[in-house]
């Protein structure tokens, strides 16, 4: 398979000239994202949503609306497609005994939309990514981490002299979270195929020192956490892929399972000592933080207290059931853990649907070739640690940074048409 077919001449050729520039356009919007959320860090939900319009209008020019509409309906038909549509479903209903709808209304939208433009790209079969496509995303995500990184060694002082947005450090720990995210996409592409030349290999060096640089020299300390999963299952994957894989089965259902009581086994288990040592990632916070949420989501234990509604969970009727000593950490705004969150705002049936679609998600993995399955599986592994110990569960530019690397990943290669449900399903599925 040719890999080093540019993504345009392919489509150009199948389709005509305006849905191939179209599909260009697309394919140039998502290579820019990391460059977007640099200036902007919260700018991936736009990116993702203009990247959108253009495929779709390039699909509907080249073949109509009724062999997207063919792979849609396949992609929400499949088991991961039906249950994150389930929790999706679900979180809208869970507004109706939440204690501010409009404002969970919103959040929902933040969260739906992002995942909503990934399938809608995905369903165009428009986007199909080369090796030049992904060159270009490698150089992207470089020269955006220089750019950063050079602020934070400057202290911000370019944007504090033209007074643009905040000054603070940890304005890039989004960005450098999604250029962790895309690193994965570009290794499989860069990495695989028969054609892979001294040249990719150097950029990949390259891109991994300069991830590396971005990760342990932001504010992030999930990013540096990411990373480490990200390589460490990457190679695991690599060289034992079904204990690999195995692992992370395991360790995901437990985190998603046990995510009440994680506070519980977090205080046993850390000792004072260790929590000193981490006092720069503020463990004991977030463990204490944990603790509060994690009473609170045992209080409603079957459908949560409502979609969104840890923001404020401290003026929600169930801040009266947490003990008084841990209700006032009901107000930091979220549980600094997803799988708890989709506990205490969407309860078991929340968190089993999301538990579902990763185990799905990873059950799909099993058939692959260890060369395959390693950026996959880290890339999994990576933002599901990410997840659990940092942001808010639904933000939008975290929803679109994981719809993006998944696209990447996932969508048919530059020289193979994208024509038929069935591949779009398989394409999707893995």
């Amino acid at each position: 398979m040719n890999l080093s077919v540019p993504p345009t001449a392919d489509l150009r050729r199948i389709d005509g000239p305006l849905p191939a520039r179209l599909a260009a356009l697309g394919s140039a919007l998502l290579v820019a994202m990391p460059l977007v959320m640099w200036i902007a860090n919260r700018s991936a939900p736009l990116v993702l949503a203009l990247a959108t319009v253009a495929f779709v209008a390039a699909g509907l020019t080249a073949e109509g609306w009724r062999p997207a509409w063919r792979r849609l309906a396949a992609i929400l038909r499949s088991p991961i497609g039906l249950a994150l549509g389930g929790f999706m479903l679900l979180a809208l209903i869970s507004l109706a005994w939440s204690h501010r709808p409009a404002q969970g209304l919103a959040a929902w939208g933040e969260f739906v939309l992002p995942a909503a433009c990934g399938a809608a790209i995905m369903a165009s079969g428009r986007f199909r990514p080369g090796r030049r496509c992904a060159r270009a995303l490698a150089g992207a995500i470089i020269v955006a981490i220089v750019f950063m990184m050079a602020e934070l060694a400057t202290g911000l002082s370019l944007r504090a002299t033209l007074e643009i947005g905040r000054h603070q450090s940890y304005i890039f720990n989004r960005p450098v979270l999604t250029c962790l995210m895309l690193s994965a996409a570009v290794y499989a592409l860069l990495r695989g195929g028969a054609v892979a030349t001294r040249w990719d290999a150097a950029l990949l060096g390259l891109l991994v020192l300069a991830v590396a640089w971005a990760c342990f020299g932001s504010d992030s300390g999930a990013a540096g956490l990411g990373f480490l999963v990200m390589v460490s299952v990457g190679l695991t994957a690599r060289f034992a892929p079904r204990f690999a894989l195995a692992a992370v089965a395991a360790g995901f259902a437990a985190t998603m399972a046990l995510a009440p009581i994680m506070g519980r086994f977090g205080d046993a288990a850390l000792p004072p000592a260790l929590h000193e040592r981490l006092a720069s990632s503020h463990s004991r916070e977030r463990v204490d933080i944990w603790l509060s949420f994690g009473e609170a989501a045992l209080a409603h234990p079957l459908f949560g207290t409502g979609f969104a509604t840890t923001p404020t969970l401290d003026r929600h009727p169930v801040a009266l059931a947490v003990s008084e000593p841990r209700r006032w950490l009901l107000a930091v705004g979220h549980p600094h853990n997803a799988p708890l969150q989709a506990w205490v705002e969407t309860g078991a049936i929340g968190a089993g649907l999301l538990g579902f679609a990763g185990l799905a998600f990873l059950f799909r993995l099993r058939r692959l070739r260890a060369q395959d399955l390693a950026p996959r599986l880290a890339l999994f592994s990576a933002a599901f640690a990410i997840a659990s110990v940092a942001h808010g569960a639904w933000q939008g530019w975290w929803i679109a940074a994981l719809a993006a690397a998944a696209l990447w990943l996932s969508a048919p290669p530059a020289d193979v048409p994208a024509s038929s449900p069935t591949e779009a399903e398989e394409a999707h599925h893995g």
